[in-house]
C-alpha cells in the first residue's frame, strides 16, 4: 500500500512553521542566554548605559526585538507563498436555499 501524497498546502504550511520554530528558538536562546551572562554578577560600577539602557537590556532584549521585527517582515513579505485553496464550498444550508430561490 502506497501512501497518498501530502497536499502541497500542508507541506507548505509545516515549513513555514519550521521556520517560525527555528527563528522563535534562536531569538530565546540568545536573549536567554546574553542577558543571564551580561546582567547578572555585575557590580553597579561594572554597569554602562546605551541611550540610558543598561547596556545588557539594550543587546539582551531590545536588539533581539528589532532583528525579529525585521526577520518577521522579511518572513511574512519574502518566504511565505500564497495558495490556491481550491474552489469555495456553499454549506448545504445555503445551497438548498439557493435551489428553492431559484425554483
Amino acid at each position: 500500500m502506497s501512501r497518498a501524497a501530502e497536499d502541497p498546502l500542508v507541506r507548505s504550511a509545516r515549513r513555514e512553521a519550521a521556520v517560525v520554530l527555528v527563528i522563535w528558538a534562536v531569538a530565546l536562546i540568545y536573549s536567554v542566554g546574553y542577558c543571564w551572562l551580561f546582567g547578572y554578577h555585575r557590580e553597579v560600577s561594572e554597569l554602562t548605559f546605551v541611550w540610558g539602557i543598561p547596556d545588557w537590556v539594550m543587546w539582551g532584549v531590545f536588539a533581539p526585538w528589532v532583528a525579529c521585527f525585521l526577520v518577521s517582515l522579511w518572513f511574512s513579505y519574502g518566504f511565505m507563498t500564497d495558495a490556491e485553496l481550491g474552489e469555495e464550498q456553499t454549506p448545504p444550508s445555503e445551497a438548498a436555499a439557493a435551489e428553492a430561490r431559484d425554483a
